[in-house]
């Protein structure tokens, strides 16, 4: 049989919306984020056709192996029933064996350099024997094309780096199914032994807010000379970031990039802190020269080493998990309801009634969900 019309182990049986991933023919099921030719199994090509069972996914993340962290991802990306299903036992099976990693989140405003940021940042990190995880999260990738791939150019340096794993974001998903994926992708990486979970979000609006419920510390990249940058970064975000990072401080921009920064100090003593006892700032940085880069590592570890000794660093982790489970609670409910056979029948019946005025808007709520509970009760 010709190689390319192969299918992998783990691929859907017919082509289908239900799968997040797909598989462009040419391509093998190797590819682990963005170092397909690492493979730490010293019988990659065995393993590669070999159809995983739950205890091959866990034994495999546990001992590091690139290739089957990557495909255990891939399982959880999966919007298939039997895959979820099999998702699940294995990430029950991992779970006591995550959360000892460092999760920063990393946002910023339209040509900031988040990329070349990470880059840096992380390629210094590798050079210090940390292992770290890059992910993305841009629940708009499918119509913007914005996903972490297409910085591949950026962070090439670091997508060499043998401690590093750079994962993309399912592409075209729903910011709450890419949200799930993300906070589980997380977990998964934390189990195979990476201390640094790097989230950028690539996309914009909710996004910001999404990543700053999953990670410790919430980084927002900004730049000069683009006019009134207190004006460009809304005011939303800015209360949610523990730093603010002027990047591309470098050059001519370097003056102008301190002036800058101290008009963000200013502002910040007015808006609201996102963390108890904890004061933000802005600081100064070049991702290209690397100068500032070390010092804001150590602003999110003294942040993280204070909100240890706290105890305010265990809560908001608790606090996240169960805001996590209760909006999959909303989501699965709301899923539940528009995915009724009845209600994709009478709700467009519904809209053309109360659009055409022959029923009010809170009649025509109460009329449905009053016959989707019926047919629950039933």
């Amino acid at each position: 049989m010709d190689k390319k019309k192969q299918k992998p182990a783990w691929s859907p049986e017919q082509n289908s919306d239900a799968f997040a991933s797909s598989v462009v023919e040419g391509v093998s099921d190797s590819h682990d984020g963005m170092n397909p030719s690492r493979q730490n199994a010293p019988n990659g090509s065995d393993i590669r056709r070999k159809k995983l069972d739950i205890d091959d996914h866990v034994e495999g993340v546990l001992a590091g192996d690139r290739m089957i962290l990557a495909r255990t991802i891939t399982l959880v990306e999966s919007n298939a029933r039997r895959h979820q299903d099999m998702a699940q036992q294995v990430l029950k099976k991992l779970l006591p064996h995550s959360g000892n990693a460092i999760r920063l989140g990393i946002t910023g405003v339209p040509g900031a350099g988040k990329s070349t940021f990470i880059n840096t940042l992380g390629s210094r990190l590798c050079r210090k024997d940390h292992r770290v995880a890059v992910l993305a999260v841009d629940p708009s990738s499918s119509l913007s094309k914005g996903s972490i791939l297409g910085d591949k150019t950026r962070m090439e340096r670091l997508s060499q780096e043998e401690n590093c794993f750079i994962r993309p974001s399912p592409s075209g998903g729903t910011l709450g199914g890419v949200s799930r994926k993300t906070r589980e992708t997380i977990l998964i990486c934390e189990a195979a032994g990476y201390d640094t979970i790097l989230v950028e979000t690539v996309g914009v609006g909710q996004s910001e807010a999404l990543v700053s419920t999953m990670v410790d510390f919430f980084l927002l990249l900004t730049l000069t000379g683009a006019g009134d940058e207190l004006q460009s970064i809304k005011k939303g975000v800015i209360e949610l970031a523990d730093a603010i990072l002027i990047n591309k401080a470098d050059g001519n921009n370097r003056i102008p990039a301190q002036r800058t920064q101290q008009e963000i100090n200013q502002a910040l003593h007015l808006i609201s802190q996102p963390t108890e006892s904890w004061q933000t700032r802005a600081y100064c940085c070049s991702s290209m020269t690397g100068d500032g880069i070390e010092e804001i590592w150590q602003v999110a570890m003294d942040f993280t080493q204070q909100a240890r000794k706290s105890g305010s660093f265990a809560e908001k982790r608790k606090e996240q998990t169960l805001n996590w489970m209760l909006d999959m609670i909303k989501e699965e409910i709301s899923n539940a309801f528009f995915q009724n056979p009845m209600v994709l029948k009478q709700l467009p019946l519904l809209k053309d009634a109360v659009l055409s005025g022959h029923m009010p808007v809170t009649t025509a709520v109460e009329s449905i969900l009053a016959r989707f509970r019926d047919l629950r009760d039933e």
